[in-house]
């Protein structure tokens, strides 16, 4: 426990030093040396803070739990740490990704100019960020897990909002400041409603439900709704996903890479804990669960939806992190079901399965989003329709990137595979359960979990096709910058997590099955059921990842068998190489504009989900004997925002300014404020 207090004062060490440096530059003329202090000095502590947190949640048996409780000044809460097997498995993004993201963030930034940004800001709000993540996932009292919940929040503001000359990043910050502290207020009222049911702040006294065995349904459906909402808003449950598709591509690489693999998990931590805390084991009603179930069911369907469209990369990574979170939902619902039905097969494989896939999602989804800020970097754009042939300019860019797309889409061997193996294992016993209506109802959810993966391994296709295969649309990939491995190297820490996932797929599922045991237990009956189960999967896994190493070794000596012969033969015929036309079959005028675009990819799709998704094709056909240039468009405008979200942000907007009228700048009027308060909380204290 010692070793992740030093990597949480490491962090807070360089959080201050990164503020002085801020708070010099904006003092100072704008110094090339000040820039480049900061960003050697934010980067390197986060990278060594986050690889101490590594170390300090390797540390230890698995299963062992670890308390700390330091001084603490407030008069209601404690400062209590903890870390058990649910916070170590969710602290392994946090670092791991924190330390990557950390390390890509300093090469790519090392040539910004002081005078158009404050880099010592930026390092103070990213390790501001890394430590309310880890106090987020470490905390065990309501009372920190607020405040170290709010820094968390508030954090990103200030990441997104860093080319803040752009109107739209600055509109996206402030959409996802809006989005979090709505979700913020219901954690409030969840934690209120606790406190005052259970009379306490102690998670740990919470843990078990026994604190809440008094409260009646009405207030357990309460904190339940509450919980959902709240946690449900930073994990990007639809229909609470609208801040994602906007900050992540107005983010720089480096930090939607770190929201997108790290910090969405909170919601699924936070809702995961909440369960330990508000019923016994299988003692829950049933309705959470399949609620669950649906609500992650209908995410994932939107968000693949809604990627499949997108021209805009970073954008269709951002619905494609709402897809994956609701693939981790729908596992958590699943294993609530099979707690309540006394099913060990269903209750373990869903909550392994979605703490597995949680960890595979940090891995693909980071290094994905850290190909596309390098896109970004090396060409200007990230607008597919713009791109193109990158392959043959970026090519380690393009196997990473490729890499990615392969793990993300389901492909065996590699990690995306691994989790969702298991969410499909869990769902095939759906026929095991009582009654027609819940087992149709699980197939179902099986049938939409393949539903989402085929469509993943489309939506993957395109992204890569698009960008990187063919030749340059545009002069933004024809003049792409080329990129060495000096600045790319941290892209392979992802890169390996990404086949490691999958060739250790039994190592990380044992991790996850143990934490799901720890996190969610089972009833007494179920436990050797368990266990059984437990073997099985691993069993299961550990035939699927034998093969697919063997695959992977036989592709890979293939590959370099072909190299070899054709490097021999080349040297054989160098004497006698001619160089000859080819017959193209009557036409060799081949240009970019004959090759697929991202619009005539998405089109197919358009017509079969359009009545659903609100997808819209447009058309420019082509007429006459001497056409003019033909287009097509196809978008998929965000409904939920512009019809319930947006009016929603309005009126926030209006009563903020509403609220300006108190702020005049007279003294006494503000002491009267003051007074006034202390005097309404005297009489309120009376009065209880």
């Amino acid at each position: 426990m010692e070793l992740f207090l030093t990597a949480l004062l490491i962090l807070s060490a360089a959080a201050l030093a990164t503020a002085l440096l801020a708070t010099l530059a904006s003092f100072r003329p704008p110094s090339a040396a000040n820039c480049r202090a900061a960003n050697c000095l934010g980067s390197c502590c986060a990278a060594l803070g986050c690889l101490t947190g590594l170390c300090a949640v390797a540390a230890g048996p698995w299963d062992t739990t670890m308390v700390l409780e330091l001084p603490w000044g407030l008069p209601i809460g404690a400062l209590v740490l903890g870390l058990d097997p649910l916070s170590r498995i969710f602290l392994l993004p946090v670092f791991g990704l924190g330390m990557v993201c950390a390390l890509s963030g300093g090469l790519s930034l090392r040539h910004t100019s002081p005078r158009e940004h404050n880099l010592g800001a930026h390092w103070f709000f990213y390790l501001l960020l890394l430590l309310g993540m880890a106090v987020v996932m470490s905390a065990r009292d309501a009372v920190l897990f607020l405040l170290a919940w709010e820094i968390m929040s508030l954090a990103p503001f200030f990441l997104i909002d860093f080319n803040d000359g752009d109107s739209k990043v600055r509109d996206a910050s402030w959409v996802y400041l809006v989005a979090a502290h709505l979700g913020a207020v219901a954690l409030i009222a969840f934690f209120g409603l606790l406190w005052q049911s259970a009379g306490t702040t102690s998670l740990a006294a919470l843990q078990g439900g026994a604190a809440l065995r008094e409260a009646g349904p009405g207030v357990l459906t309460a904190l339940f709704i509450l919980a959902v909402l709240g946690f449900g808003a930073k994990a990007g449950l639809a229909p609470l996903h609208v801040w994602l598709p906007e900050a992540h591509p107005a983010a720089p690489g480096h930090v939607s890479a770190l929201l997108s693999g790290a910090m969405i998990n909170a919601g699924l931590y936070g809702l995961i804990r909440s369960l330990n805390v508000l019923s016994a084991p299988g003692a829950a009603p049933e309705w959470w669960g399949w609620s669950l179930l649906l609500l992650g069911l209908a995410t994932g369907l939107m968000g693949i939806l809604k990627a499949l469209a997108q021209s805009n990369l970073k954008r269709l990574l951002a619905y494609s992190s709402v897809e994956n979170m609701g693939l981790m939902f729908m596992g958590v619902g699943a294993g609530l079901i099979g707690q309540t039905s006394g099913n060990a097969w269903i209750a373990l494989l869903g909550f392994a399965g979605a703490l597995l896939h949680m960890l595979n999602h940090a891995g693909f989804k980071g290094l994905l989003f850290l190909c596309a800020g390098e896109v970004l970097h090396a060409t200007g754009t990230v607008h597919m329709e713009l791109l193109g042939g990158l392959q043959k300019r970026l090519p380690l860019l393009g196997a990473a990137f490729a890499l990615g797309a392969a793990a993300i889409a389901c492909l065996p061997p590699l990690s995306g595979f691994a989790g969702e193996f298991v969410l499909a294992l869990a769902m095939l016993d759906g026929p095991a359960l009582p009654g027609v209506e819940r087992q149709i109802g699980l197939l179902l959810a099986l049938a939409g979990l393949a539903l989402i993966s085929g469509l993943a391994a489309a939506l993957y296709a395109k992204a890569y096709g698009i960008t990187f295969l063919g030749e340059a649309r545009t002069g933004f990939a024809a003049n792409a910058h080329a990129m060495s491995w000096r600045t790319l190297w941290p892209l392979a820490l992802p890169a390996l997590a990404c086949v490691a996932g999958g060739l250790l797929a039994p190592l990380f599922f044992g991790l996850a099955s143990l934490t799901a045991l720890n996190a969610a237990p089972l009833p007494d009956g179920l436990i050797s059921g368990a266990l059984e189960v437990k073997a099985q999967a691993q069993s299961s896994l550990g035939m699927v990842s034998l093969l697919g190493a063997a695959g992977l070794c036989l592709a890979l000596a293939l590959l370099l068998g072909r190299r070899f012969l054709l490097r021999r033969r080349g040297a054989s015929g160098a004497r006698t190489a001619q160089s000859v036309q080819t017959w193209g079959c009557g036409f060799q005028a081949g240009t970019a504009r004959i090759q697929y675009t991202d619009a005539s990819f998405s089109e197919p799709l358009a017509k079969v989900f359009a009545p659903v998704m609100g997808l819209k094709v447009r058309r420019h056909q082509v007429s006459g004997l001497f056409p003019s240039r033909a287009a097509l468009n196809v978008t998929a405008p965000d409904r939920l925002r512009s019809g319930l979200f947006t009016p929603l942000f309005e009126a926030v907007e209006r009563l903020c300014n509403a609220c300006k009228i108190i702020q005049h700048g007279k003294i006494h009027l503000y002491i009267l404020y003051i007074l006034a308060t202390v005097v309404g909380l005297l009489v309120w204290g009376l009065h209880t």
